[in-house]
């Protein structure tokens, strides 16, 4: 099962390791990729004599400077259906090495591709919530290029047709970052297979290819290049994590790759109309890494501009050192033609019908936004809604406390307050305590009637989240009625 690499390049062999079987791809010293510091060291040698810190100051100033961002982002939403894409492995995160592959997903000669039916269900719900044009008819297309963890040496994607497209998605900003409303135009949103996973040695002389993520069903949403600002892009990323796990397509945790951002950033003078050269940065783990890697790369450019040398912002991907908290060169950025883009013979046409649109739509549950602006109107501050609409969960525990007769700012004070200080020290999420809905309205009702004082209230909650029971319980059973 080893692959086929290109000779003179690489050797591949496999071996099996405590942790389980690995493909592996032995690097001659000429070939070798250029290790993270040896690049880093390499692409900003005529920047070292500049200030960073300087230029990130400068960066915040850019309008100041005559300059502008323009931002978008491609991001892969990772399904959780229960099978890949084309093939009937599963996939479970952490599962060992090549546990979960089949011919298929492997690339095998002979092989064909039968397409997963939730994954179009997925890709139409996603298009709906991002206010999208929903295609009738779309078609998947080969994407070409080599990689070692790519088995089939193409990777299954939608390129002219895709499922989805001419959406956009609203947000409002943090109060701390200046607040504020933002819609952002969504180019479209189309579906393909994911790679294989590279694990690269410290030495840099081999690495192992795990393709237990060949296959997996991918969304890939791009983004119109709206934003401007780093805070502006993770927001951005952000919101489509609510929405995914609002509609129970992904978990859309970016440390298990779940949800990636691929940001493009380009800077150009207030008033040209013209884009500058962008840049692509990959490799960003969190959303308050996505604002610093664009934040750095902005003054980056910005620094090259002023010193007559935009010549030497090219076309390329780089990558995100959290450690230096820099960018670095990767790899030249590949054009469409690069890809060779061709209709899929394996697979039809992906054809919809009316009704079924319209069965989703009604399955739909209630979005961030739509959610934010109901708790808006109920009187809550914008801090307070942006912290209930964050998490559906949180959301949910508000809303049935509510049904039982809370007062809603009472209600938000105590989840915002102690209950919220409770879910951070212990690590554990609303849904994992023993505080039901209508025990908390209870609570709020007995501290309002003046049957216990608040901070009695503030004791009978702690009791309640880690052991359960019931208000009237508990004050009884310790005697808590004020006189």
């Amino acid at each position: 099962m080893a692959l086929t690499l290109l000779r003179g390049m690489r050797t591949p062999i496999s071996f099996r390791s405590s942790t389980g079987l690995f493909f592996t791809v032995l690097r001659p010293r000429l070939a070798r990729f250029t290790t993270r510091a040896e690049s880093a060291q390499a692409t900003e040698a005529k920047a070292a004599a500049k200030s960073i810190q300087l230029a990130t100051k400068e960066a915040s100033e850019q309008k100041l400077q005559g300059f502008e961002a323009i931002i978008g982002i491609e991001t892969h939403v990772q399904l959780s259906t229960v099978t890949k894409a084309f093939c009937s492995c599963p996939y479970n995160y952490g599962s060992q090495p090549n546990s979960t592959i089949c011919p298929t997903c492997m690339g095998h000669p002979g092989t064909l591709p039968v397409l997963n039916e939730k994954v179009v269900e997925c890709a139409v719900k996603l298009g709906l919530a991002l206010n999208c044009e929903i295609s009738m008819t779309s078609k998947f297309d080969r994407k070409q290029y080599f990689y070692p963890d790519l088995p089939k040496g193409y990777q299954i994607s939608q390129f002219d047709i895709p499922i989805a497209k001419k959406g956009y998605v609203d947000l409002d900003l943090p109060v701390e970052f200046g607040g504020g409303h933002r819609k952002f135009g969504i180019t479209r949103v189309h579906m393909e297979e994911d790679a294989g996973k590279l694990l690269h040695s410290e030495s840099g002389s081999y690495s192992q290819v795990d393709l237990n993520r060949a296959g997996v069903p991918l969304l890939e949403i791009v983004s119109e290049p709206d934003m401007r600002t780093g805070i502006e892009a993770a927001e951005y990323g952000a919101e489509l994590q609510r929405i995914v796990r609002y509609l129970g397509v992904s978990n859309g945790n970016m440390q298990e790759g779940s949800l990636r951002c691929d940001v493009n950033v380009s800077v150009r003078p207030v008033g040209q109309s013209e884009f500058g050269t962008k840049v692509e940065i990959k490799n960003m783990n969190s959303f308050s890494e996505i604002n610093r890697a664009i934040d750095y790369e902005i003054s980056r450019q910005i620094l090259l501009h002023k010193e007559g040398q935009a010549d030497q912002i090219v076309q390329e991907t780089r990558l995100w050192d959290e450690s230096s908290q820099k960018t670095f060169t990767m790899r030249k950025k590949e054009g469409l033609a690069d890809y060779r883009y061709f209709p899929e013979p394996d697979l039809p046409e992906v054809v919809l019908t009316t009704d079924y649109i319209d069965e989703i739509s009604k399955s739909m549950p209630e979005l961030p936004e739509a959610k934010r602006r109901r708790y808006e109107n109920m009187g809550l501050s914008m801090q307070d809604v942006l912290f209930l609409a964050n998490d559906d969960n949180v959301a949910h525990f508000f809303d049935s406390t509510l049904e039982h007769g809370a007062d809603a700012k009472l209600a938000c004070n105590w989840i915002m307050g102690d209950i919220a200080a409770y879910l951070k020290n212990e690590k554990l999420s609303i849904d994992e305590t023993k505080l039901t809905p209508l025990e908390l309205s209870e609570l709020i009702a007995s501290i309002k009637n003046g049957i216990i004082s608040g901070k009695i209230g503030k004791e009978i909650l702690v009791e309640l989240i880690s052991k359960g029971g019931t208000v009237k319980g508990v004050i009884e059973e310790k005697d808590l009625v004020q006189v």
